[in-house]
């Protein structure tokens, strides 16, 4: 189904070793708005909508996944050189001594990511709705990202991933377009 090109989807540099910057970063690793929640919710409402936007989701979840690399990447290097003592002071002390330096799906108050993140009706258009309402989220989220970060490398990546979200919820509402006129579509036996 995927090719993997070793590569990120776009450059994740940063300025310098900034764990609490990495803190905010795990809400959308691990969080409920987050990337993985969207990749999995995409993923799995992909089989009860109709043919004509499966590919949508499928799209949209595959690149989820490529915007999760990049989190992590970014959490990665912003964590990399800390000492426990700053990872403490930055609010992960209990990360540290559960994880060490590897990442784990939890959110930015460390609650652990949970399945009840993700949202599937069985209604394809009640499901797109929500799909836009993720995007929004996440694009408001990595918007207060950038607002608390000076890391100005890093904030360059922010932002491609935040305008992915804007295209994301607008090729959700264009699916919710389509799903609309064909059920409105007269029926002729």
């Amino acid at each position: 189904m995927w090719v993997y090109e070793k590569k990120l989807l776009y450059p994740v540099k940063v300025d310098t070793c900034n764990p609490k910057l990495a803190k905010y970063l795990m809400e959308q690793y691990g969080g409920a708005d987050g990337e993985l929640a969207a990749a999995l919710r995409y993923m799995n409402q992909r089989y009860t909508v109709p043919d004509k936007v499966i590919g949508v989701l499928n799209d949209i979840a595959t690149e989820e996944f490529s915007h999760l690399e990049m989190i992590a990447t970014m959490i990665y290097k912003l964590t990399k050189d800390a000492t426990p003592e700053q990872l403490v002071e930055a609010g992960l002390g209990a990360h540290f001594v559960n994880h060490g330096h590897d990442l784990f799906y939890e959110n930015a108050g460390n609650v652990p990511f949970t399945a009840t993140y993700i949202q599937a009706k069985g209604d394809p258009i009640a499901d797109l709705y929500e799909d836009i309402a993720a995007e929004e989220k996440a694009r408001a989220t990595y918007q207060w990202i950038i607002d608390v970060s000076d890391d100005t490398s890093l904030n360059d990546a922010l932002r491609f991933l935040r305008e992915r979200e804007n295209v994301h919820s607008l090729r959700f509402r264009e699916s919710v377009e389509i799903l609309k006129e064909e059920r409105d579509r007269k029926k002729f036996f």
